[in-house]
Parts: structure tokens; C-alpha cells; sequence
């Protein structure tokens, strides 16, 4: 499904404008040079992971291939573009038509990559590559930071269920995405509507603080709340007092209360203080939640606590500190003319710096020991290795321009969490540490 037809306040008609400026002084120049339509290779990889990360995760293909869908210019684009000198006659003229044809391979959505990792390839004329950079990373690099982030607090949370609710910590639009990309990090519902009804994602919420302090006593609120809701709703319990409200909520609710929810203190001391509390007045059952601000570290500090879920905001959209994965999308092959035979020649940058690249059209494979564990990333150009002909990650994502098959975020979900188990143990410290396997070049 395209979403952008789903007709959303938040839809955008076309993504062609999600760009900067000099990809659009690139197309002109080598429209006129006559190299525009040499066939090119651009790859999207990311020369180191965020310090102290043992892994990345693939977030947002699903979001990129809508938006190369939706890569068109309109007339009001084309108007403002001219007007403003940004491109000029000619150039707008094959900006009116324009249509991606060409090839996309990348890491499945959901994959796990390291340093280097090809997780995106693109495949076509270089005036229609070339256009697609920024958008591909904007979506790329905001998602795969926030899955990355998302799967460490999966991980630390231990099977334990995780609520996304930074709706209100970011950007309206990043909400939506942000809570797709959590989904896939292993989140099981999140509080954002817009999310929920444009992705399928299960949607939870009840009430806020301020929906006790409207009603003169907490014994008050409780009832409306069990009179709408009923029993087996979430009651917020840290308002006033703690232990006054835990008792005062099972009374309205009875020992079939659903949840109880903890939102500040010293959620440890409080969550055995609440399950103590819960079982001696018989709500064995009662599920405790707890929010205020956490990240994987907190998750995992409360290990040993009796909480049933969690609910994260602002370190999760913010990508616990890592926001983006410093992706970035280069040209690693092109053809020695327009030729539509002509041979692939392989190109990089030379950098005395950090900014070095690889040049050839790659393929990529990973490597596992006996027990199908990872053992390596394995990169390489030209043929591939027989033993490694089964262990390839790309998959063919577009087609001549076409979509081969979109995946739901519950397929997308499941890969990610089958293909975390295969990493080493030491892929979920929290400790610092190097990518948890070593990228090789064949």
C-alpha cells in the first residue's frame, strides 16, 4: 500500500523537494556535459556505528520506497524552481517527467548491519540516481537510529512488553516515523494515533496526571476512568501518594484491575513496594508499568523489579543519544559512457581523512560458525564465493522502477528479532565495546 494515498493531514503529494539544492545543479551540469545518463551505482553504507553501538538495524526501507514512488515534480515545484534560477529551462523540462526506472537491491528491512555494510544500493541513469540521495538518507538515517536504539531497549528489557509514547518529544511528522521504526526495534504498541492508522501499529493510552487532579480525590477519577474503561484499565497511582492510591484503585476496581501505572520516584524501590502492596490485597494479576524518562540503561536496571512494561519517550525518538547513523550514499560505479553496454568502472574518493569509501558495485554476505552464529560481515565486488552464495543480504527492492513486494511491519518485526538471536551474546552489553563482528573485505 502507498500511504501517501491514504489522504492523511499529514500526507505529502511528492517528495521531490526533500533535496538539496546540488542535486539539482549536478543534474544540470552533466545534462549539459552529456554524462547524465551514463548508467551509475550509488551505494548507502555507514563508515563506523555510533560509539559504543555493537550493531546497527535496517529501519525505513518500507518508507523509502514510498517516497521514490512519490519522487515527482509538479507544477508548483517546477515554477518555484525556475523562478528561483535553481535549475534552468532544460533541466525543468526532464524534471517534469522525471520517473525512477531504475534498480534497488538493499539489506531487508529489519536486518541488522555494520561498518560498511552496503545496506542500500541504487541502480540506474545518474541524473535519476543522483536526485534520490537526501531523501534516501533523511528516512534511513532517522529510522535506523531510532530501530537501533529501540532494539537495545528490547533487548534490555528482557521479553518485558515496551510502550513508545515521545510523540510530544519531537517533530509531528518524526513522531510517526519514529514509532514505525520502534516497531520494528521490538516495541510492541505505541500511544501515537497518527502511527497507528497509518501503520497498523496497536495503540495504547488511558489517562494522564491531569485527568486526577480534575476531579476532587483520586477515588473520584479512578471511578470515572472504571466506569469508561472498566476494570481491567491502567490507573495512574503516583499522583499524590503512592501507596494511598494502589489501595485506593483496587477498591474501585477490585482484584481485577487491570494495571497499575508508576510515572516517578525511585521507580525500583516503588515497583516492589507496589507488588507487595497489589498481591497482599489479593490483585495478584494487576500488571505494574512504569515510565519517567527511561533508556536501556534504566530498563536494565530494573531487571531484578517486578514490572510488566515500560513506557519510553524522549530517549527513544532522540535515538538514546545517536539521532542518526551517519549513513551516507556514494557513487561507487559508473559506465564509461551513455552506452547502455558500456562496461561499469569502478570509483571512490581518495581522503587522507576518515572519508574513505570503496569503488565497484558490491555484494555482501555474513558468515556464521557451526551453531549459526555470526561470525563476520563479509563485502566484496565481482563474484561471490560459493560458500557464501547462500549467506547473501541484499535483496531486489525495485525493479525498473517498480516496487518488487512491500512487506508488513509484523514480517519486518519478526526478521529483526530472528536475526538479532543470531548475534554473539556480546552484541546487548550496554557496555562500550567494537561492532560485535568484524566487517572483512573479500
Amino acid at each position: 500500500m502507498n500511504v501517501a494515498d491514504l489522504g492523511l493531514p499529514v500526507h505529502v503529494p511528492s517528495t521531490a523537494l526533500f533535496t538539496d539544492q546540488y542535486e539539482l545543479t549536478m543534474l544540470q551540469a552533466a545534462l549539459k556535459a552529456g554524462t547524465a545518463d551514463r548508467r551509475s551505482v550509488f551505494e548507502v553504507f555507514t563508515r563506523r556505528l555510533p560509539e559504543g553501538r555493537r550493531y546497527g538495524v535496517v529501519a525505513g526501507t518500507g518508507r523509502v520506497l514510498d517516497a521514490v514512488e512519490n519522487f515527482r515534480f509538479d507544477e508548483d515545484q517546477l515554477r518555484f524552481l525556475s523562478e528561483q534560477k535553481i535549475v534552468d529551462a532544460p533541466t525543468a523540462e526532464w524534471l517534469a517527467s522525471y520517473r525512477f526506472s531504475g534498480d534497488i537491491w538493499g539489506y531487508p528491512e529489519g536486518e541488522v548491519y555494520f561498518p560498511g555494510s552496503p545496506v542500500l544500493r541504487v541502480e540506474g541513469s545518474f541524473a535519476e540516481c543522483v536526485l534520490l540521495e537526501t531523501v534516501i538518507l533523511s528516512i534511513l538515517n532517522h529510522d535506523s537510529a531510532i530501530a537501533a536504539a529501540a532494539s537495545r531497549m528490547n533487548a534490555a528489557a528482557g521479553g518485558r512488553p515496551l510502550i513508545e509514547m515521545g510523540a510530544r518529544r519531537t517533530h509531528e511528522l518524526a513522531a510517526v516515523a519514529s514509532a514505525r521504526a520502534a516497531y520494528v526495534g521490538g516495541f510492541s504498541t505505541t500511544s501515537d494515533l497518527a502511527a497507528g492508522f497509518r501503520y497498523g501499529i496497536p495503540t495504547v493510552g488511558t489517562s494522564a496526571h491531569a485527568f486526577t487532579l480534575l476531579h476532587d480525590d483520586e477515588r473520584q477519577a479512578f471511578t470515572a476512568q472504571v466506569a469508561s474503561l472498566g476494570g481491567d484499565t491502567t490507573l495512574l497511582v503516583d499522583t499524590y501518594d503512592v501507596a494511598e492510591a494502589v489501595r485506593t484503585a483496587v477498591e474501585v476496581a477490585g482484584p481485577g484491575l487491570g494495571a497499575v501505572r508508576i510515572d516517578s520516584g525511585d521507580l525500583l524501590l516503588v515497583a516492589h513496594k507496589v507488588r507487595q502492596q497489589l498481591d497482599a490485597m489479593g490483585a495478584t494479576k494487576t500488571k505494574i508499568v512504569v515510565t519517567s524518562d527511561l533508556d536501556e540503561y534504566a530498563i536494565a536496571s530494573l531487571a531484578a523489579a517486578p514490572v510488566d512494561a515500560y513506557g519510553v519517550g524522549t530517549q527513544l525518538v532522540t535515538g538514546s543519544g545517536h539521532p542518526t547513523c551517519s549513513m551516507v550514499y556514494k557513487l561507487v560505479a559508473r559506465a564509461t559512457s551513455a552506452d547502455p553496454q558500456a562496461p561499469l568502472q569502478p570509483v571512490a574518493k581518495k581522503s587522507l581523512g576518515a572519508k574513505t569509501s570503496r569503488g565497484g558495485r558490491k555484494w555482501a554476505a555474513r558468515r556464521t560458525d557451526a551453531d549459526g552464529i555470526a561470525e563476520a560481515e563479509v563485502i566484496g565486488t565481482g563474484q561471490v564465493p560459493p560458500e557464501l552464495q547462500d549467506r547473501q543480504l541484499l535483496v531486489e527492492l525495485v525493479k525498473g522502477g517498480e516496487v518488487v513486494e512491500r512487506e508488513s511491519l509484523d514480517t519486518v518485526r519478526e526478521r529483526h528479532l530472528a536475526i538479532r538471536a543470531t548475534l554473539p551474546m556480546s552484541a546487548f552489553q550496554l557496555s562500550r565495546g567494537e561492532p560485535v563482528i568484524p566487517t572483512e573485505y573479500a
